[in-house]
């Protein structure tokens, strides 16, 4: 122990409601890598006793989502200790930048030392030629901006904040960090414990060669993988299940380009089926995944149970618009059977609001995607241009107006022109969409499939009910949902009122029976229709378009083939290179 201490608080904020409330739960769903990896960087930090044998670091990791920052606490603590120490707000997007300042200026005013990283500062450095003037206004009170990853950077800057020497802005995106060997992250049983289902998190690798416009990522971790060995990860799930932790959400934002993935996946296998580890996880992959040799029949050997796809859209003019040239849609049905026949759980992303997109096209293409495409959860986001990605950037350069309120940039909010329907229009069909997609018709078409591809029911009622229950009885899409929700009337967003308690807590209660009554009847009838198709024998042998084999299927009939002239166009390239590659090996035969 040293003679003197340095506190390093790291917080993960959350994002405001419409209200100006803090989203929190009593257990949140998604949990931060941000914050596990900044916090395993920090205990190998102490571990080395990098500021010197006589001073002792102390880390402490908040997530908001899921706990109440205590602020004062952490205050007194800072002015006990002469303020030596620092705060560190760790992936921070950008719907969650405006409340990391609100943080940030509490902190601030006692005088304590504070900084923010995350996808919002390091995006807008990354694609801007200049500050914008949020980040202004946070070098303004005295915060320090980082922008980049920390592997390897953490002591020097550590250092500078205990030697009182802090640059107002670091900038670290010129030189990605190899992950090899580096600390890997980590979390405390006692935060872990706070994600329902005691659900930990880490990524295996960063990067993604693709070059979807809407993107963030490939502007800030780059498009090379970058990989933890095996042996970085077999170390990790070891540290976790000594806590009793075996869930994971491996955060890659594409796994199956992850150059190491194989290794991986062999290293996880081996501890299940050697040593009867009970490790599962969810991971992010594309969707032409299923053509890499054996990355699908690995994955669910290793554990994995749900796997999220950018399917994004199924018209190819969109794709094309989005710079989504990975998605073919004729690959779409063999790639959702492959993990349907692997007993994997699969949910979809779909983006509204394309340049070509009506409200027509977008429901005769839901009804399209429920009859033809075998996958089970669909979530919707509105196209959004965040900052750090090409969208945003050429938006910037034209000066296009997009919404000033950061808060917005949620995937949730319109936040910029479309050039055939107005915001109200677009905020419709986003609400629809979910409507539509989740309709006890398809709920009970979901429930058949599942009883006929052996995935279990009961899985799937779970997430039904978080997914569509998240958006209908909260109003929040299940991204940012949890279980409970924690509505604190002194923590609203800065500038905004405070609220007399007589006029809070009733509308709160209203607010609590209004949601979770309805929310259990919803629970309770999803349950009843689950058991009843369940438990009937005639389903075990259900069928229905989607499920037929893509092989056998007639492609020329399928809808999703043939309702615009960009589909039509896809088919033809398709069977023409067919053609051409089947009369090569003809020839070559």
């Amino acid at each position: 122990m040293g003679t003197s201490r340095f506190l390093l608080e790291l917080i993960k904020p959350s994002h405001y409601d419409d209200d100006g409330y803090v989203i929190q739960w009593w257990k949140a769903w998604i949990p931060s890598n941000s914050l596990s990896s900044v916090y395993g960087l920090a205990l190998d930090a102490i571990d080395r006793h990098v500021l010197g044998p006589d001073v002792h670091i102390e880390v402490e990791a908040y997530d908001e989502t899921n706990t109440v920052i205590p602020s004062k606490r952490i205050i007194r603590r800072f002015q006990a200790n002469d303020n030596q120490g620092i705060v560190c707000l760790v992936g921070v997007q950008t719907n969650q930048y405006p409340r990391a300042l609100d943080i940030a200026r509490e902190f601030r005013q006692a005088g304590i030392p504070v900084a923010i990283g995350g996808f919002h500062v390091s995006g807008c450095m990354a694609m801007l030629p200049e500050l914008p003037q949020e980040l202004q206004a946070a070098l303004e009170m005295g915060i320090t901006l980082y922008a980049g990853e920390t592997e390897g950077r953490l002591d020097d800057f550590l250092a500078a904040a205990h030697e009182h020497r802090l640059e107002p802005v670091y900038n670290h995106l010129s030189a990605l960090p190899s992950l090899q060997t580096q600390p890997t992250p980590f979390l405390p049983e006692k935060n872990i414990r706070r994600y329902a289902g005691a659900l930990g998190c880490f990524d295996a690798g960063r990067g993604c060669p693709f070059t979807c416009s809407f993107c963030t990522i490939i502007n800030v971790q780059g498009r090379k993988s970058r990989f933890r060995d095996a042996d970085d990860i077999e170390r990790l799930i070891r540290a976790h299940a000594a806590q009793g932790v075996e869930r994971y959400f491996i955060t890659d934002d594409n796994f199956a380009r992850n150059k190491n993935w194989e290794a991986v996946f062999d290293r996880i296998i081996d501890m299940r089926e050697r040593e009867g580890f009970n490790t599962n996880f969810i991971i992010q992959v594309d969707t032409l995944c299923h053509k890499i040799p054996n990355f699908v029949t690995k994955a669910s050997r290793a554990g994995c149970k749900r796997v999220f796809i950018g399917l994004e859209n199924i018209n190819p003019d969109s794709l094309k618009t989005a710079s989504k040239g990975q998605n073919h849609i004729t690959e779409y049905r063999t790639m959702l059977q492959a993990w349907r026949q692997a007993g994997v759980i699969t949910y979809c992303g779909y983006i509204l609001g394309f340049p070509t997109d009506t409200p027509e096209s977008i429901e005769r293409d839901i009804r399209i995607i429920q009859r033809e495409l075998p996958l089970d959860m669909l979530e919707f986001f509105i196209l959004t241009p965040l900052p750090g990605s090409l969208d945003h950037q050429a938006l910037h350069q034209q000066g296009v107006w997009m919404d000033p309120d950061m808060n917005k940039y949620d995937l949730e909010h319109v936040t910029t022109a479309h050039p055939t329907m107005s915001a109200t229009q677009l905020e419709e069909v986003y609400d629809n969409a979910w409507h539509l997609y989740y309709s006890w018709e398809h709920i009970e078409t979901l429930f058949k499939r599942g009883v006929a591809s052996g995935v279990k029911p009961a899985r799937l009622a779970s997430m039904i009910f978080s997914f569509y229950g998240s958006y209908v009885y909260e109003k929040l899409h299940p991204l940012q949902s949890g279980v409970y929700r924690r509505k604190i009337r002194t923590q609203r967003r800065y500038g905004l009122p405070r609220e007399n308690p007589l006029v809070f807590y009733p509308r709160r209660l209203w607010e609590i029976l209004s949601s979770y009554l309805p929310g259990f009847w919803f629970f309770w009838k999803l349950t009843k229709m689950r058991k009843r198709i369940q438990h009937d024998p005639r389903y075990r042998n259900y069928s229905d378009v989607a499920l037929t084999q893509a092989k056998t299927a007639n492609a020329e009939h399928l809808e999703l083939f043939e309702v615009t002239e960009a589909a039509r166009k896809n088919v033809a390239k398709v069977k023409a290179r067919q053609e051409r590659a089947r009369k090569a090996k003809s020839k070559a035969g």
